[in-house]
């Protein structure tokens, strides 16, 4: 077969594929889009999930975000930052493809301008910390635990009054955000410590 009919023996097959060259094609176009939509799906979860993306809107950043510049977990003797998506995205994928999820009501709010004011922000503060404190006591505080486990304490270093609270935090398996409510953000007006 010379040269020419090589080339015409190809672009017949690509002309009129057969049947097994059509599925084979569209195998192996379905993997490598497979792969880019994989690839871009994952990607755009870790966008989403840096303080970064956090904090460009100005709800986040004029509000809960200059709180938490004033607490440990953003400066501290060690060096060491908890961010946003460390307290408020797992880290398991399953868990975290969850949240994303949850979190298309937080942009469709913003489209709504829900709390796009200061004043809005502080009217619907409670109602919002008791969501984000209803889901830390639903998943045992799971994101504090990437961090602090009461396994890798060592109460004899802490102070007096704190060895004693996780000691019995621990006896009756109480969760972190039991008792560490206003650890990062202000506590919302009209919070008590038995609501």
């Amino acid at each position: 077969m010379d040269h020419n009919q090589e080339q015409m023996s190809l672009w017949q097959k690509l002309k009129s594929p057969s049947r097994t060259t059509s599925l084979g094609g569209l195998l192996v176009v379905g993997i490598v889009l497979g792969i880019f939509g994989w690839g871009g799906f994952n990607w755009a979860m870790e966008m989403t999930n840096t303080e970064t993306f956090c904090v460009s809107c100005h709800e986040m950043r004029e509000n809960v975000y200059e709180e938490y510049k004033e607490t440990i977990h953003y400066n501290n003797r060690t060096g060491v930052r908890a961010t946003c998506p460390d307290c408020h995205v797992p880290k398991e994928w399953i868990h975290k493809v969850v949240r994303k999820i949850q979190a298309s009501n937080e942009l469709y709010h913003k489209l709504l301008g829900t709390i796009d004011t200061r004043e809005k922000f502080e009217a619907k503060r409670l109602e919002l910390a008791k969501n984000v404190w209803a889901a830390m006591e639903k998943t045992d505080s799971r994101e504090c635990k990437n961090c602090h486990n009461f396994e890798f304490m060592d109460l004899t270093k802490q102070e007096r009054r704190s060895q004693k609270r996780h000691a019995k935090a621990q006896t009756k398996g109480q969760t972190c955000i039991a008792c560490h409510k206003g650890i990062a953000h202000e506590l919302p007006e009209g919070w008590d410590e038995e609501g």
